[in-house]
């Protein structure tokens, strides 16, 4: 009898794809990680039930080998022979934060050296932090960050890692090197201090007024050249209207279309090696539209990344 595998039916894997949770044994070219952490949360927590959400909704797009049609563009794509796996979540360790990021940059760095592309769901954005250490057999790598926060804080305290300090971390690391950061707004969202190590940085900072009023492409010119690029986009980069399902969510964001017009755009300007999404805290949106925007922005990306390869 024909399989039909309905979304409604089978196990709740990222857009229906085949599950591999054995890293070791990994034959993809793309790979879909969940990690279902919150440690770094200074208020609202809850982004630890993103990654399920995520995928639970996304069983709604699941297209197989047969990948998707957009009309608009009469493009196909994220078809077979492309081989795309969800890799169930990251290890984590509840309550302990060094050993829960060392087990997640453990499973990056074990999808990048089977030869995939690591396709993160969060969690809060602290988990930016391992997942960058992850890719340090790269050289040489620009971050685009999609945000309303600057997340270039110091602490608090003695907390260096909370979802407020991933860009400065990764400042901090050798294989990083220039940044484009999208999308800030709000007022205390952080201190004159921290965007000035930004800027110090070299960091292009575009506000979400600045870029409503630019056009994809203008913003693309803006992001610096490279031949790598590694993507994180925090839901809060959308407007609250757009996403409100998120710990920290905020009026005057970019809209849909401009990020997804803007992902397309980064894939022409080089090779994306991975990409995050993050701060998806589904239970302040009883609607699910939250995660229903971050499971399709998912799937577009990753069909314009495997698409630029297929060139």
């Amino acid at each position: 009898m024909e399989k039909l595998n309905l979304p409604i039916t089978g196990i709740c894997s990222f857009a229906k794809y085949p599950i591999h949770t054995d890293l070791e044994t990994l034959e993809a070219d793309m790979a879909v990680l969940g990690v279902p952490y919150d440690l770094g949360v200074g208020y609202l927590s809850g982004t630890r039930l993103g990654p399920r959400r995520i995928r639970e909704v996304s069983t709604h797009y699941g297209r197989g080998d047969a990948g998707f049609y957009d009309p608009e563009k009469d493009e196909v794509y994220l078809a077979a022979p492309w081989r795309i796996v969800d890799c169930g979540d990251a290890d984590i360790l509840t309550g302990d934060i060094e050993e829960s990021f060392a087990r997640i940059e453990w499973a990056v760095q074990k999808i990048v050296e089977r030869g995939a592309i690591p396709v993160v769901m969060g969690g809060d954005h602290s988990i930016t932090i391992p997942v960058a250490r992850g890719l340090n057999s790269y050289d040489d790598l620009t971050v685009v960050q999609f945000d309303a926060h600057l997340d270039w804080t110091a602490g608090p305290g003695k907390q260096k890692y909370s979802n407020g300090s991933p860009m400065r971390r990764m400042s901090e690391m050798k294989h990083i090197n220039k940044m484009a950061q999208i999308g800030l707004r709000g007022l205390g969202s952080s201190r004159k201090s921290d965007f000035d190590a930004a800027r110090a940085y070299g960091s292009v900072l575009i506000s979400a007024k600045e870029a409503n009023k630019m056009t994809a492409a203008e913003i693309l010119e803006k992001i610096p050249a490279s031949p790598k690029y590694f993507v994180t986009i925090d839901i809060d980069s959308l407007d609250i209207a757009v996403a409100p399902g998120t710990g920290s969510p905020s009026p005057g964001g970019i809209s849909y279309e401009l990020l997804n017009e803007v992902l397309e755009g980064i894939t022409h300007k080089g090779e994306v090696v991975a990409f995050d999404f993050v701060e998806v805290a589904p239970q302040y949106d009883p609607t699910n539209s939250t995660p229903r925007v971050a499971a399709m922005t998912m799937l577009n990306f990753m069909g314009h990344i495997l698409k630029r390869k297929e060139k």
